[in-house]
């Protein structure tokens, strides 16, 4: 089996307003900058994605740019802005990643809370998993193919935030 690592990020800081719709909220000038140090953290840890699953909102957007701008020197893989991402389930993601290919190796999924902190409980759940901040970074392992990946099949090997 190929080793196999999952990402989970939560979107950077984006903008509070009662204007536009909430898919349409931009990142603040400091969520731009914790994104670019959540791609570069994850270019130092060698954490470089194969797959990229995204939600279409605009914060998301644009913290997967901040980040594939750090890792452009190790890798630009395209990224799938999945709408299901955007107002979900835990389950509903776990589904997206079962849906990837057995070798897919490292997979990065940027999405919204509670949603990203739940799907990194159900897949380990005895790790009491703390809810992340913006631009936060779940590191999961799993331990079987991602078609068969099910609760409690990834443990968490390491937990990142943008600020103290």
């Amino acid at each position: 089996m190929t080793e196999t690592t999952l990402v989970l990020l939560r979107h950077a800081k984006a903008a509070q307003t009662d204007e536009g719709e909430d898919i349409d909220r931009p990142l603040t000038t400091r969520g731009h900058g914790d994104a670019a140090a959540a791609g570069a953290w994850l270019l130092r840890r060698g954490l470089v994605p194969a797959h990229v699953l995204c939600s279409p909102a605009r914060r998301t957007r644009q913290t997967w740019h901040a980040v594939a701008v750090a890792l452009a020197e190790a890798a630009q893989p395209a990224a799938a802005y999945r709408a299901e991402i955007y107002d979900s389930t835990p389950g509903t993601l776990l589904s997206l990643l079962q849906e990837l290919p057995d070798d897919a190796g490292t997979v990065l999924l940027i999405g919204h809370n509670p949603t990203v902190t739940g799907l990194s409980a159900l897949l380990a759940p005895s790790s009491a998993t703390p809810a992340l901040r913006t631009a936060g970074i779940a590191v999961h392992r799993p331990r079987v193919p991602w078609s068969r990946l099910g609760p409690g099949d990834a443990a968490l090997a390491e937990l990142y935030t943008a600020r103290g």
